[in-house]
């Protein structure tokens, strides 16, 4: 993601903010096309192809998505 510092730490504090792993907070602004509208939606309804994105970007077992605990080898 060729993102600013501006829209990296933005993307931190949405991710923070949802307690949701920043890995996966990147995968949904790529899907969204950095639409803060579109990745809402995606964030709510949740994504597939968010979670294949968001461990492409990590060697971690576990990310988080808000509440829920997703690990890779479910994905």
């Amino acid at each position: 993601m060729n993102s600013t510092k501006k829209e990296i730490h933005d993307i931190r504090s949405w991710a923070n903010i949802r307690e949701t792993s920043i890995e996966i907070a990147e995968a949904i602004f790529e899907l969204a096309n950095n639409d803060e509208k579109l990745a809402e939606q995606i964030w709510e309804e949740g994504s597939d192809e968010v979670l294949q994105r968001a461990f492409a970007k990590t060697k971690a077992d576990k990310l988080f998505w808000g509440e829920q605990t997703i690990e890779r080898k479910n994905v």
